[in-house]
């Protein structure tokens, strides 16, 4: 099994490339590196944002580590994307998320990840509104793939929620997604799948089940998060928490779906006021956990 590690504990605290780097290799042990957008927003200007994009790949590079992703993180999360109720709305996102794509192939990465956006509860709950933002959101995602395409990117990864107002949130929503776009763009779009998220039991229910996840989507999942959750909310925990996510259930879910080539990158999302020394040590103690469990 392949383990990496998504820089989301970093944002608001480790800033500085070289650093957060060194810690990186030294603390944490980790190969595999998903770099988040928390850490350089797409939208800051082209010339400041791609250098220091650079610097960050020149920083970890020089500990030995591969930058092999970057992904949305919190702040472009909060935003509708290509699922909100207007036009112009979406064609903001479009811009954004292009950027994104300028700023991943500055960086020398070849693969980015995204959630797709979020619908208002008016859409959300009606079917015809559903079915249309469904569609729109599919023609935004192959003309984002040839833009890539132009750029170097060689995958775009989408992440499934766990929210009713998003696509996909399930494992056979997640799987028409795919079908769908199937042979219709530019390069290949797949599906990063976290394990908070597919064991999501108040939305889920029985579905709620990781290995039928990896099952029903196998062969188009890209990456997976994993986090320590209670199945009750995304809780994006370490792995000092007690939770549902066990060793047991990381190697069998893992193993029974023939995943293990895949990246699981460790995603944490903190309180903002969590004080530092504690982030860094939970953080430390989830990364040696976890070694133990993907050797």
């Amino acid at each position: 099994m392949k383990l990496g590690l998504n820089l989301s504990f970093a944002t608001k605290r480790w800033l500085n490339p070289e650093k957060l780097a060194e810690m990186c290799k030294r603390d944490f042990g980790v190969r595999y590196i998903q770099f988040t957008w928390d850490l350089i927003d797409p939208w800051w200007p082209e010339a400041q944002r791609d250098a220091l994009a650079q610097r960050y790949q020149k920083a970890f590079r020089e500990q030995g580590l591969e930058i092999t992703a970057t992904f949305g993180g919190l702040a472009s999360y909060t935003y509708a994307q290509l699922l909100a109720p207007t036009k112009e709305e979406r064609e903001i996102s479009y811009a954004f998320f292009k950027r994104a794509i300028d700023m991943t192939a500055a960086m020398g990465v070849d693969v980015i990840g995204t959630p797709i956006g979020g619908m208002t509860h008016e859409d959300a709950v009606d079917p015809a509104r559903r079915n249309e933002l469904y569609h729109i959101a599919l023609d935004y995602l192959r003309k984002l793939a040839e833009y890539g395409r132009e750029k170097g990117i060689k995958e775009i990864q989408i992440e499934a929620t766990p929210l009713a107002t998003e696509f996909p949130h399930s494992p056979k929503e997640s799987l028409h997604l795919m079908k769908d776009l199937d042979g219709t763009t530019a390069i290949p779009v797949k599906l990063l799948i976290d394990w908070g998220h597919a064991l999501y039991k108040p939305l889920l229910k029985e579905e709620a089940d990781m290995e039928l996840w990896l099952k029903t989507c196998a062969p188009y999942i890209g990456a997976i998060h994993i986090q320590q959750t209670d199945g009750m909310l995304d809780r994006h925990w370490d792995f000092t928490k007690e939770g549902i996510v066990t060793p047991d259930l990381i190697k069998k879910a893992t193993k029974n779906a023939g995943a293990e080539n895949i990246i699981q990158y460790l995603e944490v999302v903190t309180a903002f006021e969590e004080f530092d020394d504690v982030v860094y040590e939970n953080m430390k103690k989830s990364m040696e956990f976890l070694k133990d469990v993907f050797k």
